[in-house]
């Protein structure tokens, strides 16, 4: 039996997401920065609840807390059927597998409820654990960018890892 529950964020999220990354700040650099006020999750919801994203919480089944965030970017259907997947954990969660779940259930979900045919997760080369778990899921290492995305006022390198729905 998963020990998470699978969800798209709602806005009655917010406060615990907040709450969640306020306590988990250190924990998340350099990887992410996320949102730490009601504003910046007013900004990043209208982002991730509207157009070519999803955004899904996972819910630690045990007390009902945000465990972590999974993030279904930049979907594009049509030929293409491919989105680029993000994804982070609290820091109290860290290190249980919850997240493995978590991604894994929204890998599933990004192939047969969204119908997409590739997923790439974009993680920078010292981002260990994530690296870690995109092994695990059966995702392949496609190749590297550098540059890739600004994180923390720096462009930061990236490998990209992927995954396809037709991949045994």
């Amino acid at each position: 039996m998963s020990r998470i529950t699978l969800r798209r964020t709602s806005r009655a999220d917010g406060p615990a997401l907040i709450k969640g990354h306020l306590e988990s700040r250190d924990y998340h650099l350099p990887w992410v920065e996320p949102f730490t006020d009601a504003a910046g999750f007013d900004t990043w919801f209208a982002q991730k609840s509207t157009g070519p994203h999803v955004s899904l919480v996972a819910l630690d089944r045990e007390s009902g807390d945000i465990a972590g965030v999974v993030n279904i970017n930049e979907i594009v259907l049509g030929i293409f059927q491919s989105a680029y997947l993000g994804f982070y954990a609290m820091a109290r969660f860290a290190g249980q597998g919850l997240m493995t779940e978590a991604v894994g259930q929204a890998v599933k979900f990004a192939f047969s409820d969204l119908g997409l045919h590739r997923l790439e997760a974009n993680i920078q080369p010292d981002n260990a654990r994530s690296i870690a778990l995109v092994k695990r899921l059966g995702f392949q290492k496609e190749g590297f960018s550098p540059r890739y995305l600004k994180i923390g006022g720096e462009w930061r390198d990236h490998e990209r890892w992927t995954i396809l729905a037709d991949q045994p």
